[in-house]
C-alpha cells in the first residue's frame, strides 16, 4: 500500500456478508457475533487453505487445482464502511470474478486519509485494552492486550470473504502506519502478537498472512526484527497458512530481505515502474517460490515514481507483462476502494475492473501456470522494443512481453504499442494457428494463412485499428495445442 494522492482511509467494521444479514435480522451488535471457521461452501469455490505448487511456481488449492490470484485491495475495509455496505462491495467484487482480498487488522489514520487516528473500527472499538508508558496514540499501544471485541470484527470479516468464496491477504499490523507501534513494544511483544494471531486465525481456511506495506525501512535491523517477530509469532503456532510480505517504494521483492526467505513461501513483487523488470527479477532469485503483483499502479490514481497514472491502458500493460514475466496473478488497486474514500461508491465498476475481467479469461482459457517468460528473446526474435529501467514511466514504455508453455503448445506475447514482431515458429511443437487478442473488449481475430509450421520465423502485425481511449496494445496467441486440420 503505497502513500500515493487518493489511497488509503480505512474501511468500517466489514462484518459479513453472513454476520451482516443475521445482524440485521438479530439485533445483535456486531462486534459481539462470533464468526465461524470458514469452510468449503460446495459451491465451486476454491477449497482452502492455498499451498505451493509442487514445481513450486504457483499457488494451487487442497485439491492440487491451480489458483490464479485476482486480487482487489479493500484494505481499510475493518475501519471504514458498514457491515451491509462490505456484503455489497463483495457481492459485486465476486460477481467480477475477484478471488482474493487484501485487508488490513488495523488501520487508522492520517495514512490512511479518512480513518479514526485512535485506530478504532467504525463503531468505536478499539484495537487493544492496555497502554505502554507514555500516553495512549498508537505507539503506545500494548500490542500483547487485544481486544476481543476489535478481533471479533476482523473475524466476521473473514467469514465473509469466505461465503464469497475468497481468501484474504490479511495484513496483521501494516508498516505505513503502525511501524512506531511496533518499535516501541520491540520483538518480544511483536512475537506474542503474532502468536495470538496465528491462534485465534489457524481455524480459518481462507488466509493467506501479508506483513510490511510500503515497508522501506525493512533494512534497519531492528524495524526488520519487529515486523518479523509477527510473522514467526505465527508461523510458531499456525503451520496452515502461506506468509509473504510487501517490501519498499517503489519498486521490490519479499526475497530481496534474505532473512524473510524462512518465512515466506510467496515471493511478492511491488513496483510502479514496468513491471517486468522486478517481475523477471523476483522470478528468477532463489529458492524458487510463486510470484504475484502485489502492488503496482492503481485506478484513478496518479502516482508512481516517476509519476504515472492509473488509466486502463496503464492497467492493461502492468496486468498482461506481469502474467508474461513470470507472475502468476495480481492484485488491482483502485484509489477510492481501497481507502473507502467519500464517494467510493461511484467508482467501483471501473473500466479497470471490467478489462481486468478480461485478462482473467484470457488466462484462465490457457495453462497460465506452466507459462515461462522469454527473458532472452529466444522466441519473440525482433521487434520487442526496449526494455527501459525503473525510471521509464510504463506509459512510455514499447517493451514486448512474450511467454511459452514447455511443451511448446501455446506462446503469447504482449504488444503495448501496435508494430511488427519477429516469432521463432521452432518455439512451437507442432503447427500453430494464430489469433490478436483484443484486451479492450475480449475480441479474437484470426491471422489467416494458419496453421503456420512450427519452424523458421515469421512476422506478424496487429490489426489497424485503435482502441476507445487512444491505445495500441495487443496480445498474439499462437496455439500448437491440437493438431492442425
Amino acid at each position: 500500500m503505497n502513500i500515493k494522492a487518493p489511497r488509503k482511509s480505512p474501511s468500517t467494521t466489514c462484518a459479513v456478508l453472513l454476520v451482516a444479514l443475521i445482524t440485521l435480522g438479530s439485533g445483535l451488535p456486531l462486534a459481539r457475533l462470533r464468526a465461524a471457521p470458514s469452510k468449503d461452501s460446495g459451491e465451486g469455490f476454491p477449497t482452502y487453505p492455498l499451498k505451493v505448487s509442487e514445481n513450486r511456481r504457483y499457488l494451487v488449492d487442497q485439491n492440487n487445482i491451480p489458483f490464479l490470484i485476482v486480487g482487489d485491495v479493500p484494505q481499510a475495509m475493518i475501519g471504514m464502511i458498514t457491515p451491509a455496505d462490505a456484503a455489497s462491495f463483495l457481492d459485486d467484487r465476486q460477481a467480477h470474478g475477484f478471488n482474493t482480498m487484501w485487508i488490513d487488522v488495523l488501520v487508522a489514520g492520517p495514512y490512511y486519509s479518512e480513518s479514526r487516528e485512535d485506530g478504532g473500527s467504525l463503531d468505536g472499538v478499539l484495537p487493544f485494552t492496555g497502554y505502554l508508558p507514555g500516553g495512549n496514540d498508537l505507539a503506545h499501544y500494548d500490542i500483547t492486550k487485544p481486544n476481543d471485541a476489535y478481533f471479533a470484527q476482523v473475524d466476521q470479516v473473514v467469514t465473509l470473504a469466505a461465503k464469497h468464496g475468497m481468501v484474504v491477504f490479511l495484513s496483521p499490523i501494516e508498516t505505513g502506519q503502525w511501524l512506531p507501534t511496533l518499535r516501541n513494544n520491540g520483538p518480544a511483544a511483536a512475537r506474542t502478537y503474532g502468536q495470538f494471531l496465528g491462534t485465534r486465525y489457524r481455524r480459518f481456511d481462507n488466509i493467506v498472512w501479508l506483513h510490511g506495506n510500503d515497508f522501506s525501512s525493512w533494512g534497519t535491523p531492528g524495524d526488520d526484527a519487529v515486523v518479523r517477530g509477527v510473522a514467526e509469532g505465527i508461523k510458531s503456532v499456525d503451520t496452515r497458512h502461506l506468509q509473504t510480505a510487501e517490501m519498499n517504494v517503489w519498486t521490490s521483492s519479499t526475497f530481496d530481505d534474505p532473512t524473510w526467505v524462512p518465512i515466506a513461501s510467496i515471493n511478492s513483487t511491488y513496483t510502479y515502474s514496468p513491471t517486468y523488470l522486478q517481475m523477471w527479477h523476483s522470478y528468477n532469485q532463489t529458492p524458487t517460490a510463486p510470484t504475484l503483483l502485489l502492488e503496482a499502479e492503481y485506478d484513478l490514481v496518479q502516482n508512481g515514481k516517476p509519476i504515472d497514472y492509473g488509466t486502463p491502458a496503464v492497467l492493461r500493460r502492468q496486468e498482461y507483462w506481469d502474467m508474461l514475466s513470470g507472475g502468476k496473478g495480481q492484485l488491482y488497486g483502485n484509489g477510492y476502494t481501497d481507502l473507502f474514500m467519500s464517494g467510493w461508491k461511484n467508482y467501483v465498476d471501473t473500466v479497470g475492473v471490467t478489462q481486468l475481467m478480461l485478462w482473467h479469461e484470457f488466462f484462465s482459457s490457457l495453462p497460465w501456470q506452466d507459462l515461462v517468460p522469454d527473458q532472452d528473446h529466444t522466441v519473440v526474435t525482433a521487434g520487442f522494443g526496449s526494455p527501459g529501467d525503473l525510471q521509464t514511466r510504463p506509459s512510455k514504455s514499447d517493451f514486448c512481453t512474450a511467454s511459452r508453455t514447455p511443451d511448446g503448445a501455446y506462446v503469447i506475447a504482449y504488444m503495448p504499442t501496435a508494430r511488427e514482431v519477429t516469432v521463432n515458429l521452432g518455439s512451437l511443437s507442432r503447427p500453430a494457428n494464430a489469433k490478436w487478442f483484443d484486451p479492450t473488449n475480449g475480441t479474437y481475430t484470426t491471422v489467416p494463412g494458419g496453421p503456420f509450421e512450427n519452424k523458421g520465423t515469421m512476422q506478424f502485425a496487429p490489426p489497424r485499428c485503435s482502441h476507445d481511449d487512444g491505445a495500441s496494445d495487443w496480445v498474439l496467441l499462437l496455439d500448437a495445442s491440437h493438431s492442425a486440420p
